[in-house]
């Protein structure tokens, strides 16, 4: 599932260049962020007819290829006089392809771009609000998909959330067992995460390390923590220092490995595979990944559901506000996001989950065709885990901000200055690179 880009890196950043050509663009249009341009109105009882295009993310291969054509025949016979013309982009390079689209006023009529993409193109009203649009047709869909597309001093809704991901907590049962935990007492809470991690570290001589990440601003964010407000990060509070400080000590007492604030780590899943740390965070593909890679270790994980609020990513299509033809426009983007669309599509993205509600209130719907076992289990279990599921962190946060923050906060957990310092440094770097 490699070609789906749904991955943490293109949906909680990254779109620093966007912002600034969009940003550039914006100075010659009518309207502004704070009071949007009219848009075109939507008569969704109109007799639709005509041609648009739809594009997607590197979804035209083998898999996907029939269903899409399929799709749009469908669609076109159901409405004759109608014409809808398929582009797809390759998976590098879609945010600059965005931008040249975007500021040559040649956007495809519905787009799919995930929420990062989509807030940078309404800063400069090159996306239809859909909730004006159409309001009843918000309904069908997930609280948090349609939160994923509401963005902070506008009232509407600017994406149809198309397909989503989450990530499960996948546990070593037999590390748990081996250095006297019980596997069926797994951490529910960061308080039991932390405490059994240091009775692992301490059983184990420091040779099977529990935790496997360092705190990032999700973190922050499930515990309470204001990270972000009026137009500024305000993450450098006493609350935060004391996450950090827990941290240094999990470090200092084995409980979390070096490589983890090494510059070139990626994530924890591999970790977990090789068998070096006993937890890692994983979709519902996860356990396939593992039978391939570590096959002894496959029949001693457990899954369960994320501490704290579960993160979500999404994809989802939304609709250019300069369309020329609106109403088919908006009757396509709901057609390919509807119930049955959306359960079919997922039936080819195994592991993936509709953004509907109903589909995600019968799981069997989608995870039926799921032929490995705990794979299906995964998925049924995000299914349920889907309904608290929140796209996480404030959309001004890029990767650069990322990338400084992980740097601060591995200094403070060696030890080499205090986490006050590393959050002071990080919040100053952070508002220092806010996109105005």
């Amino acid at each position: 599932m490699a070609n789906l880009t749904i991955g943490r890196r293109q949906l909680l950043g990254g779109t620093a260049a966007l912002a600034t050509v969009l940003a550039a663009s914006a100075c010659g249009m009518s309207g502004s962020e704070d009071k949007p341009s009219d848009q075109t109105s939507v008569d969704t009882s109109a007799k639709l007819e005509g041609s648009i295009q739809f594009q997607t993310w590197s979804l035209k291969n083998e898999k996907f290829t029939p269903y899409f054509e399929k799709l749009i025949k469908d669609f076109e016979k159901e409405h004759p006089g109608t014409t809808i013309k398929w582009l797809d982009q390759p998976g590098e390079g879609y945010e600059e392809k965005i931008q040249q689209q975007a500021t040559a006023g040649q956007l495809p009529d519905v787009i799919n771009i995930p929420q990062t993409y989509a807030w940078q193109l309404l800063k400069a009203n090159k996306v239809m609000d859909l909730k004006k649009a159409d309001p009843k047709a918000i309904d069908i869909y997930t609280k948090g998909g349609i939160d994923a597309y509401t963005f902070d001093g506008h009232d509407g809704v600017y994406g149809y959330p198309w397909y989503l991901g989450s990530d499960l907590n996948w546990w070593n049962t037999e590390a748990f067992e081996k250095y006297g935990l019980d596997p069926k007492k797994l951490p529910t809470t960061r308080d039991e995460l932390y405490e059994q991690a240091i009775t692992m570290a301490e059983k184990s001589g420091g040779k099977m390390p529990l935790i496997s990440v360092a705190p990032d601003l999700g973190v922050f964010v499930d515990e309470g923590i204001e990270v972000f407000k009026d137009g500024k990060f305000t993450f450098n509070t006493d609350e935060a220092v004391k996450i950090i400080d827990k941290y240094a000590e999990l470090y200092a007492k084995k409980a979390i490995p070096p490589e983890v604030l090494q510059n070139n780590y990626f994530g924890n899943s591999k970790l977990f595979i090789q068998g070096k740390v006993a937890w890692t965070t994983g979709s519902a593909s996860f356990p396939v990944d593992v039978k391939k890679d570590a096959p002894k270790l496959a029949p001693k994980i457990a899954m369960t559901k994320r501490i704290g609020v579960p993160p979500l990513f999404v994809q989802g299509l939304c609709v250019s506000a300069d369309s020329k033809n609106p109403n088919l426009a908006v009757a396509f983007a709901q057609y390919v996001t509807n119930n049955t669309n959306q359960v079919e599509f997922v039936k080819l993205a195994q592991g993936f989950l509709p953004g509907t509600k109903e589909a995600n209130d019968k799981p069997e719907s989608f995870t039926s065709v799921i032929e490995d076992p705990q794979m299906k289990k995964a998925a049924e279990l995000l299914a349920d885990e889907i309904k608290d599921a929140k796209s996480g962190g404030p959309l001004e946060y890029t990767d650069a901000m990322g990338t400084y923050f992980g740097q601060q906060v591995a200094s403070a957990i060696r030890g080499d200055i205090t986490s006050k310092d590393a959050l002071d440094k990080a919040v100053k770097y952070c508002n220092d690179h806010v996109a105005k």
